[in-house]
């Protein structure tokens, strides 16, 4: 099971790495390396919280997010997108920002720490709403009762969460313009680019999302006339073949997922830059992360980890609202990459020990009551 759900991971490692002696010697062998464990820690809730999607997913579109989806996140997000970046902010030719970040790297450097406050404020945006849409839904199981008890009740409000992203995202601006006053003015024309970039990154997860809500209503719907007609097939004595469900809700949870992990990639490749300028190297190692966090993914799904420990999935969203907030906050500020890492693995470390402790309150319940029962019936039957 390990072996044929991470096999590709370990085929992409081995061979990352072999590229890495051949272009950086062992300097870059460890560079490569220290990219690979960065992309996984600051990525494991994205496993945690894809998993919860891709388990409604067929296994033919569980093999294209490991297959396309893996092209996508790797050569797109970890390759493409920061030249594309440099290109957009330095108003230059893709070609030119290739070279840039060839021939240049720590010009191509200070173009993308340059373009973060936007890169920061889409992504910060786009996360944020995850995490809202999240605790203000009622929920049967709830983590953090005190918390998410209020929370729901306030979530019957029509687009509060709209609203609260909207507020957080003028503070974040205004904030950022006032500090550009004070400081000579130097990104004034930038709070601009970071409202704009907020508004597109609200605007994306309101069409991503709600297209792909949309369609996983959809499913459900069909799933469960396709159980009610199966279910009359059984009284009758007539079997009916099953329907193969249109692709139409696969394709649009999948390109959410896409999103999703853009967004959740962000970090990654700006927090990158700490360790090098060097793209290649960038690549080779954030790729090689991004092949543990979709095998990982997959893993979960198939070992049915989310359902045995159920809390997992709070932890990842609140591991999500972490990230956002901590995007939001490095427009103006810098957080060192280890505490942006950090605060998700505690989170979702937190969340699977209160989900074992559950299970063992559960199991411990349930055995006491087997065991009352047992007693009860021995005298009935002397």
């Amino acid at each position: 099971m390990i072996l044929k759900t991470f096999g590709w991971s370990f085929a992409v490692t081995a061979l990352g790495l072999v590229a890495a002696v051949f272009y950086g010697g062992w300097t870059g062998f460890g560079v490569v390396a220290i990219l690979s464990i960065l992309e996984i820690s600051l990525s494991f809730d994205n496993a945690v919280v894809n998993a919860g999607i891709l388990k409604k997913m067929s296994a033919f579109w569980q093999k294209i997010f490991l297959t396309i989806g893996v092209l996508i996140a790797v050569f797109g997000m970890r390759l493409v997108f920061p030249v594309v970046i440099v290109a957009i902010s330095a108003k230059i030719g893709p070609i030119d920002a290739v070279d840039l970040a060839l021939n240049n790297k720590d010009h191509y450097q200070e173009l993308v720490t340059d373009a973060h406050p936007a890169i920061a404020a889409f992504g910060g945006m786009f996360l944020l709403m995850i995490f809202l849409d999240f605790i203000f839904e009622d929920r049967d199981i709830k983590w953090l009762g005190w918390l998410e008890r209020p929370l729901a009740k306030l979530g019957k409000v029509d687009m509060l969460a709209v609203c609260i992203a909207l507020i957080v995202l003028l503070v974040s601006a205004m904030t950022f313009a006032t500090n550009a006053h004070q400081h000579g003015g130097a990104h004034v024309d930038k709070a601009q680019t970071v409202l704009i970039s907020g508004v597109a990154g609200l605007i994306t997860y309101m069409i991503v999302g709600g297209l792909s809500g949309y369609f996983e209503n959809k499913l459900e719907e069909e799933e469960e006339r396709e159980h009610e007609e199966e279910e009359e097939a059984e009284r009758t004595g007539k079997k009916k073949p099953a329907i193969v469900l249109a692709g139409q809700a696969a394709f649009f949870m999948f390109l959410y997922l896409e999103v999703l992990d853009a967004s959740f990639s962000f970090d990654g490749v700006i927090g990158a830059f700490a360790v090098t300028n060097d793209i290649v190297l960038m690549a080779l190692g954030l790729g090689i992360g991004a092949m543990y966090v979709r095998s990982l993914t997959v893993y979960l799904v198939r070992q049915g980890t989310l359902d045995d420990y159920v809390y997992l999935e709070h932890g990842a969203h609140y591991a999500i609202g972490a990230l956002a907030a901590i995007l939001l906050i490095t427009i103006q500020y810098e957080i060192h990459e280890v505490i942006t890492g950090l605060v998700g693995v505690v989170l979702i470390a937190w969340s699977f020990w209160s989900s074992v402790r559950r299970n063992k309150a559960l199991a411990a319940a349930e055995g006491k009551a087997t065991g009352s029962d047992e007693k009860t019936e021995v005298p009935s039957g002397v």
